[in-house]
């Protein structure tokens, strides 16, 4: 009997003094919900969480603006930093007057300061992820873009190119790879095993050979658009088609650098490498795979007979040139032929840029390599991410997707009574 007693009260004692910790934690608590009351809860937030999107650091002034640092990528054998791509969206309430400023555009290019924003650069934006259109910026003296735009629904995606993304680029296979005149074959891996393919259209029992390779730097989705209306027009099956396809047939590798694509990168692999760089010897197999394995698959067509008479490398700059190859050597053929091609592409597509200038000249890049150790000739094609002359606008997919299909008449006439190799 004692010990129930005892132990009675001593659950009593444990009940009270349980009692009073839960009443001393409680009161403890509620300062800190105090507190968060009078912190306002922000009005907007930017998400950078889906596909492509950029990195970027972000928070809210005292004046309600949002101010978003864009993350570096870095080159790995070089002081080299890069920020062209900025890719997010916006959330706030519809109807809502929105700023946001954008910095960290201190690159460092070939080992020299340079900003990849101007008083011309524009913005794309989009409501729907689907519809994009082109609106101007507001360049800042301190090297930062501000943007300004009325929230007309719950979210806005903001980019500095209409996005074309790896899933953009799944479809595009998923619905030409049953056509008949098209082959689509896995030649290697990216860095983080993402596959990469050549896309063979056409004949490859035909007089030329061209080849193409898009996005070897992650930000430039303008080549990307140009080369799917490239192929969607010469794969219409009419008069036209035919004869293109009769005289060339195309390969290309339309996204090289696919691991910095999902990752929202600028310019670099998932190594930190530059793949348009470094073309004057064999590339590292595990530094840049996406290099290697095309060199291998090249070595395969030239020991075929199957060697590309053309090989061009499209990019997007605030220029918009065809930068002619210069290496050592007796050129002079190549230089007429590059001559012809700028020609064309004035005649039957938007381009009025022109060519680099005899003073030019960039080592290392793609079209110098593949003419110095492949004994191909090619060239970088640029395409002007800013402002497209030829059209008086920035331009958007619709334009690029224009331009490819200028393309195949380019090619056609630039072909004309060549004999082939």
């Amino acid at each position: 009997m004692k010990s129930n007693a005892l132990l009675r009260t001593l659950l009593i004692v444990s009940a009270a003094f349980a009692g009073r910790l839960s009443t001393a934690a409680n009161e403890e608590l509620r300062v800190p919900a105090v507190q968060a009351d009078t912190v306002a809860m922000p009005k907007v937030f930017i998400n950078t969480g889906f596909e492509n999107a950029s990195p970027m650091n972000w928070e809210i002034d005292a004046e309600g603006r949002v101010l978003g640092s864009l993350v570096y990528d870095h080159e790995r054998f070089a002081h080299n930093r890069a920020n062209n791509h900025w890719h997010f969206r916006v959330e706030a309430q519809t109807g809502m007057e929105v700023t946001v400023i954008l910095q960290n555009f201190d690159n460092i290019w070939n080992n020299t300061h340079a900003s990849p924003i101007s008083k011309q650069s524009p913005i794309v934006v989009s409501f729907d992820n689907k519809t994009w259109e082109t609106r101007p910026a507001e360049f800042l003296s301190d090297n930062r873009l501000q943007i300004k735009l009325k929230m007309n629904g719950p979210s806005v995606y903001i980019a500095s190119i209409e996005p074309y993304r790896i899933s953009d680029l799944d479809k595009f296979l998923a619905r030409i790879k049953s056509n008949k005149l098209v082959k689509v074959e896995r030649i290697g891996q990216t860095s983080e095993g993402r596959s990469l393919e050549i896309i063979t259209v056409g004949n490859e029992k035909a007089p030329k050979k061209l080849f193409l390779r898009g996005r070897a730097h992650a930000f430039e989705a303008g080549g990307n658009w140009t080369l799917e209306g490239f192929v969607d027009r010469l794969l219409h099956n009419d008069e036209a088609s035919k004869k293109w396809l009769k005289r060339y047939c195309v390969y290309i590798l339309p996204m090289a650098n696919k691991d910095g694509v999902a990752r929202g990168k600028t310019r670099f692999n998932a190594n930190g490498y530059d793949l348009n760089r470094k073309w004057d010897k064999p590339a590292d197999s595990l530094i840049a795979p996406e290099n290697f394995y095309l060199e291998k698959w090249l070595r395969k067509m030239v020991d075929t007979k199957k060697k590309p008479d053309l090989a061009l490398d499209v990019h997007n700059d605030n220029g918009g040139n065809l930068h002619v190859s210069r290496p050592d050597g007796d050129i002079r053929a190549y230089l007429a032929n590059m001559a012809r091609l700028d020609t064309l592409l004035r005649k039957h597509t938007w381009y009025t840029e022109g060519s680099t200038k005899p003073g030019f000249r960039n080592p290392g890049t793609l079209g110098e390599g593949f003419m110095e150790r492949f004994g191909i000739e090619a060239a970088v094609y640029e395409l002007n991410y800013e402002w497209v002359e030829g059209l008086k606008k920035a331009p958007v997919a619709k334009d690029w997707l224009l331009l490819g299909s200028q393309l195949p008449n380019v090619f056609y006439d630039y072909f004309e009574d060549r004999p082939a190799k």
